[in-house]
């Protein structure tokens, strides 16, 4: 389940975008202090732009998931990453990988009324990439990008919303044959 994001997310937040696989993945990899999370939060939290969501999982906070936009063609940018301490303890890290992005997906289209939604994975990161594929992403671009100090590839994806309910009825169709 998704539900919005409020002000006493904030600290569980920044543990998590802080735990080293999550930061190993991100376009800022550097552990993020409190003061910098606190001015990131506040300029989210005061965007209309921006679109804010705890993932939940069996009741229990579970990961971000953010839409920046929609603009005037109802396009957005996602991002989402998961509690990954709090799940590995709990043993639900692997659903968590498959239900948090199904979850955003849905939300951006069918509750956000998005007709494009975009994001942007690093090169290396097959896991993430095999992922949006498997949403139905296409990669669309690819460049280079200062990280932390470091030129990397930084693929951009994007899913329209015409082209997953395609998917959604080839697969039904297949389902029934």
């Amino acid at each position: 389940m998704l539900r919005p994001a409020t002000d006493s997310d904030r600290d569980a937040l920044l543990a998590w975008r802080n735990h080293p696989h999550v930061r190993a993945v991100s376009l800022t990899g550097h552990v993020i202090t409190p003061e910098e999370h606190a001015a990131w939060w506040a300029t989210t939290a005061s965007d209309p732009a921006r679109h804010l969501y705890i993932y939940e999982r069996g009741g229990v906070a579970a990961g971000v998931v953010m839409f920046a936009g929609p603009d005037h063609a109802r396009a957005a940018m996602w991002s989402f990453y998961l509690d990954v301490a709090g799940l590995e303890a709990r043993g639900e890290l692997l659903p968590a990988w498959i239900e948090a992005p199904r979850q955003a997906v849905r939300h951006a289209f069918d509750e956000l009324g998005l007709t494009v939604l975009t994001g942007e994975v690093l090169g290396h990161n097959a896991v993430v990439r095999q992922m949006n594929r498997r949403l139905g992403f296409r990669e669309t671009a690819m460049d280079l990008r200062d990280v932390d100090g470091v030129p990397t590839e930084v693929v951009t994806v994007e899913l329209r919303n015409e082209e997953r309910r395609d998917r959604q009825r080839a697969g039904a169709t297949t389902r029934k044959g």
